[in-house]
């Protein structure tokens, strides 16, 4: 039966293809490779294996117990528990998954598990229906003793073959198609850390669903700069879609469609081909100078999250990074932090991959919903503390570095050197104290002199300041003595202004880009600016929305730093537009009690 889920439209285009469901368990997703299926089947094996030896024991030392110390339920449990474990269904679907599909372990087995669960969601017997709660636990047993065993793998191991066998919908929406085709995979699943989203950044989805996300929560933005049709905020979509389904994603619409009957599959892929013309004719600007049509010249700058993005970026006619994200750099690591000379071999493929560009490498972001694996556990934080209760408000970004000053130096004399391979701006979140500000200049000479000792090669940068918290904007000419340049980041601006939990969706309507306070900070940072002569740019997601750029253009930014997929779009914005007579525009929509009814007349 067909039907819809509606979500927040994150990632634009139309996807089509057969659902493939991650689990909620947090456990790494990737595929195999064949001559792996037998080692795979063997480490579920072995899990499973001490989990049973482990509750056979805990049986025996029940029998040593008083029926005080050992009520008979708790015996009657396990019992539960390992029958659940040696379960026909549970080994036989383990096996199905890894052989079949080519699916991880650990995928595996918690694909088998929403696979059983809906099966006891199903029985009419409440008692049995609980039982779903024992199967979960089991599991995770299971996955305890699974952790760190996956062997690595590589980028091009983890999208290995994913091959699905076309249905007649598939051939009718496509037309004559051979069996060898390729059947797109689309991701849903409850929610995905950024460290997920760029282990699938290579990998054989074409789009993805999520339950929870924000518009600008870190996982939609990865989406972006994947350039694949997304949406988050879908509730209840990981629960209600099953193994295998047909789905559509439409990432303008913020809409996925399940079960889509033959006629709608055609009508998506009519879209589909639309918006792959769309695409093409765009790609003719990618050479064209980003110049207004009053003569005012638009820097159009990328932002990439790893060094083989470089490429990306200048292939999309970007004039040099905007934004680097060096966080990508420090997570999925459990923990192990890149040393100097593994960062300095990172940024300065960033560099040298852009050919003479500037690149602007903003120190490593972390906290708030892009967690990185054990660093609470190293800041000693517990879940009592209120950077856990609200990591938003934690510690995180500058502060986060400011804690870690052996970190932070061993970041900044990665950075440092690399500069001597090109031009590079260094970029500092967050920062919103004076005497921030002074730690971190005392931070980065003091990593000059520790290259100065061991005679270490380096070159010059430019500082920059984040202003994305409403502190920073208000005292923003404090800034602006010490730094060379100032990046707008509006997401978290946008975040702090509102009080807007950027990655929930239950707030997700309150979040507003046009809300008189948030274009007021906007604005009066641009001027101001520009009043000092110094360089300033938006960095955040309202830089890479064409909705917005005629405003940003009146407000007088001329220069914007977006995901590459989003350049050609706003490109053709910035070709379109007379800046001169969009100022007295802009001014209109800054002074309105509603800017959006503003901005929408002028559209």
């Amino acid at each position: 039966m067909t039907f819809a889920i509606h979500g927040l439209a994150v990632s634009r285009g139309i996807a089509i293809g057969r659902a493939v469901l991650v689990g909620r368990v947090d456990v790494e997703h990737y595929f195999i490779k064949p001559e792996q299926i037998e080692a795979e089947i063997d480490r579920v094996r072995v899990g499973r294996n001490a989990v049973v030896e482990e509750l056979q024991n805990l049986q025996v030392s029940l029998t040593q117990m008083g029926p005080k110390e050992a009520p008979h339920e708790l015996g009657a449990l396990l019992e539960v528990h390992l029958m659940l474990l040696q379960d026909d269904d549970l080994t036989d679907g383990v096996k199905h998954w890894i052989t079949d599909r080519l699916y991880n372990a650990e995928w595996a087995l918690t694909t088998q598990l929403e696979v059983i669960s809906r099966q006891f969601d199903e029985m009419e017997d409440a008692y049995l229906r609980e039982r779903k709660a024992d199967l979960e636990q089991v599991v995770e047993r299971v996955l305890q003793r699974m952790v760190g065993a996956a062997l690595p793998m590589s980028a091009g191991q983890r999208s290995a073959n994913a091959k699905r066998r076309k249905s007649d919908q598939q051939a009718q929406l496509d037309g004559m198609l051979d069996d060898t085709v390729d059947v797109p995979l689309v991701l849903i699943a409850h929610d995905l850390s950024p460290a997920d989203m760029l282990q699938f950044k290579r990998s054989v989805f074409a789009g993805f669903v999520t339950d929870v996300g924000g518009k600008t929560s870190h996982t939609a933005i990865v989406a972006r700069s994947m350039d694949i049709p997304a949406v988050v905020g879908a509730r209840s979509a990981s629960q209600l879609v099953r193994q295998d389904d047909w789905v559509i994603i439409d990432g303008d619409a913020g809409v996925m469609v399940v079960d889509p009957s033959p006629i709608i599959l055609a009508e998506y892929g009519f879209k589909q081909r639309q918006g792959e013309l769309e695409r093409s004719r765009l790609n003719r600007l990618r050479h064209t100078p980003s110049i207004t049509l009053d003569g005012q010249k638009v820097e159009l700058l990328a932002n990439i999250e790893m060094p083989e993005d470089a490429k990306v970026a200048v292939d999309a006619g970007a004039v040099g990074v905007g934004l680097f994200r060096s966080e990508f750099l420090f997570m999925g690591r459990q923990g192990k932090l890149p040393n100097e000379e593994e960062q300095y071999t990172a940024y300065r493929a960033a560099v040298e991959g852009m050919h003479g560009l500037p690149v602007t490498i903003r120190t490593v972001d972390v906290g708030a919903d892009k967690p990185l694996d054990g660093w609470r556990e190293k800041a000693g934080k517990t879940s009592k503390d209120e950077s856990y209760l609200n990591p938003a408000l934690g510690l995180r970004a500058i502060r986060w570095s400011l804690a870690d000053p052996a970190m932070f130096l061993t970041q900044l004399r990665a950075i440092l050197r690399a500069a001597a391979h090109g031009s590079v701006h260094l970029l500092i979140p967050m920062l919103a104290h004076a005497s921030e500000i002074r730690q971190t200049l005392a931070l980065i000479a003091q990593a000059r002199a520790d290259l100065d000792e061991r005679a270490v090669p380096y070159g010059p940068v430019k500082l920059g300041a984040m202003i994305e918290i409403p502190a920073a904007a208000l005292t923003v000419k404090l800034f602006l003595k010490y730094f060379d340049f100032l990046s707008i980041g509006t997401n978290d601006l946008i975040q702090y202004t509102l009080a807007i939990d950027r990655a929930d969706e239950a707030v997700s309507h309150l979040y507003d880009p046009l809300h008189p306070a948030v274009l007021r900070l906007v604005a009066d940072t641009i001027s101001e600016a520009q009043r000092q002569g110094k360089g300033v740019s938006v960095c955040g997601e309202m830089a890479g929305d064409a909705s917005f750029t005629r405003l940003l253009l009146g407000l007088g930014l001329r220069s914007f730093s977006m995901h590459p997929a989003q350049i050609l779009t706003v490109k053709q914005e910035v070709l379109r537009s007379d800046a001169s007579k969009l100022k007295a525009w802009a001014q209109r929509v800054l002074e309105a009690d509603e800017p959006g009814a503003v901005l929408s007349g002028m559209a």
